[in-house]
């Protein structure tokens, strides 16, 4: 049986923007437009122009910039937003105008006011007004998934005649459970034969109120639908829409299934992914689906120990796939021996140059207290010997911190440290930041030490207390000449909790140093926070 296509329509900027902590500008829209482009979705609806002249804006300047994929913008059933919508998306290659109109009983008479005939009038009249604009027409019955069977027909087959091309089915309110949603499509075909006729795309957008709307999508699909409305880590309105990463992944996945095939190129969804959670400031919980921090994370030694011997005996999907460079093996006390000494074996040790059971033991012990064990942690098992690789002094201890600043001047850092437990060590450094200004004169007192050129990779707060005194948790992933390391410092103060922070991270570094050790970048290079800063944003 011949794979039939299903269209991607990115609704991202337009019901994901709704749900953003604040609008996004027009330059913000169009980096992710353009990022999406590379992605290669279908049809970016790129916002509701008669909503503001900042929408307009936005969609217009998509609508010019954006190459390679079609610009859609929404409009309800009302002359003035047609005529809005119609100029905003016309420098687009493919421009296409998406009326909407509520079609439940619900809407129909609490919203609308309305009676049905009155309804189906208004969605004549849009669509055709529409059309004399727009070649490409696109109609939505809103909170399909709760109209009337027999109306919802009618309205299909209104909208059609009037000459839409794409018909929506939307899941407003994510009411429907899968096997409904699912049979109102296939009744859609069996009752609406002007679809087929006229080679109509029935189109589904779905909402998670029930965490339903992946599963509502990809029944639509298993149904006949042929576009599905989704939004990059699932961000809309309420609960969310259908996320494009789990839509995308499932058909690629699960084509013997399905019967289909989208054109995305997911080797850009993380990086997609990233560029979303940070422009519009919406981070993804760590279990996400696809795109989470967890999805290729292994914690169950069972479940390390399958993957070291066959990656497909836990994971469905390469991490590759969707642009990562490896999957991540959490060591915790949940973590078996073959995984301990497969880690080993990265850092450089080789079987038989240690003594397996003793350092497990030591590890179990550790992990418990610690939770997560780092490579810089093993290193000192081995190196130690003895006791639990945490019988060591610090090399570096802060003494003293104090950072002035104020308006119009840069902030100043002045640090006191003592160095094996000797005399304290003072520096003073200037920067535009005050944990900038902290870093700097820290450097400056372990630089005589051979430790330089730390760069952070990640840095992330949290507070772990309530209320006007809560506590800090800073932690840093930073990359040296010795490899990659993770630090984290508490304290009232966030400067200080940074400055906490980052003394963990030198002390690994200098206790690399001392057991003349390197540990590995995960992806086997070094990549600075400019790097990082690129991948987020999508630039080559």
């Amino acid at each position: 049986m011949k794979k039939e296509k299903v269209i991607i329509f990115d609704t991202t900027l337009r019901d994901g923007e709704q749900a953003a902590p604040s609008s996004l500008s027009v330059e913000q829209k169009l980096r992710i437009a353009k990022q999406l482009a590379h992605l290669k979705v279908d049809f970016i609806e790129a916002g509701f122009p008669i909503s503001s002249p900042g929408d307009f804006e936005s969609v217009s300047t998509i609508a010019r910039e954006v190459k390679g994929v079609g610009i859609c913008g929404l409009a309800r059933a009302v002359e003035k937003d047609i005529v809005a919508c119609a100029k905003a998306v016309k420098p687009a290659e493919r421009p296409r105008v998406h009326i909407f109109l509520g079609t439940s009983g619900i809407h129909i008479e609490k919203k609308l006011r309305k009676s049905e005939d009155q309804v189906l009038s208004l969605i004549r009249d849009s669509v055709k007004t529409a059309r004399k604009l727009c070649n490409d027409v696109e109609f939505s019955a809103e909170d399909a998934g709760r109209t009337d069977k027999d109306f919802l027909c009618k309205v299909v087959e209104t909208a059609i005649k009037a000459g839409a091309s794409t018909i929506n089915i939307p899941d407003t309110v994510g009411y429907t459970l899968p096997e409904q949603f699912g049979s109102i499509i296939k009744m859609l075909f069996e009752r609406v034969s002007i679809i087929n006729d006229k080679n109509v795309v029935l189109s589904v957008h779905c909402h998670n109120d029930l965490g339903m709307s992946t599963a509502n999508s990809l029944t639509a699909v298993a149904h006949g639908a042929r576009q599905v409305e989704c939004t990059v880590n699932g961000i809309g309105e309420r609960a969310g829409n259908a996320a494009l990463e789990e839509i995308v992944m499932a058909i690629k996945l699960r084509s013997d299934f399905l019967k289909t095939y989208t054109d995305i190129n997911t080797r850009e969804i993380m990086r997609t992914s990233k560029l979303v959670r940070e422009i519009c400031n919406m981070p993804v919980q760590p279990n996400k689906a696809i795109v989470g921090s967890n999805a290729f994370a292994h914690s169950s030694g069972i479940h390390q120990d399958g993957v070291l011997k066959a990656k497909n005996t836990y994971e469905i999907m390469t991490p590759q796939s969707i642009g990562l460079k490896d999957n991540r093996m959490n060591l915790t006390s949940r973590s078996g021996s073959n995984m301990v000494k497969t880690r080993l074996a990265d850092l450089g040790y080789a079987e038989g140059t240690y003594d397996m059971e003793s350092i497990y033991a030591r590890f179990k012990m550790l992990a418990d207290k610690k939770g997560t064990i780092y490579d810089d942690d093993l290193v000192a098992l081995v190196e130690t010997r003895d006791g639990d690789g945490e019988d060591f002094e610090d090399k570096y201890v802060l003494r003293y911190l104090n950072v002035s600043s104020g308006v119009g001047t840069v902030p100043t850092a002045a640090v006191r440290i003592a160095v094996d437990g000797k005399s304290d060590k003072p520096a003073v450094a200037c920067a535009y930041g005050a944990f900038e200004a902290t870093m700097k004169a820290i450097d400056k007192i372990i630089a005589k030490d051979g430790i330089d050129k730390i760069e952070i990779d990640d840095f992330s707060l949290a507070s772990i207390t309530e209320g006007r005194k809560a506590l800090a948790k800073v932690t840093i992933r930073a990359s040296a000449a010795e490899g990659s390391f993770v630090g984290s410092g508490v304290d009232i103060d966030i400067v200080q909790a940074s400055a906490n922070a980052y003394m963990n991270v030198v002390n690994k570094i200098a206790r690399m140093k001392k057991f003349n050790r390197r540990v590995p970048l995960a992806d086997g290079r070094k990549k600075s926070y400019i790097g990082e800063l690129m991948d987020k944003f999508g630039v080559d």
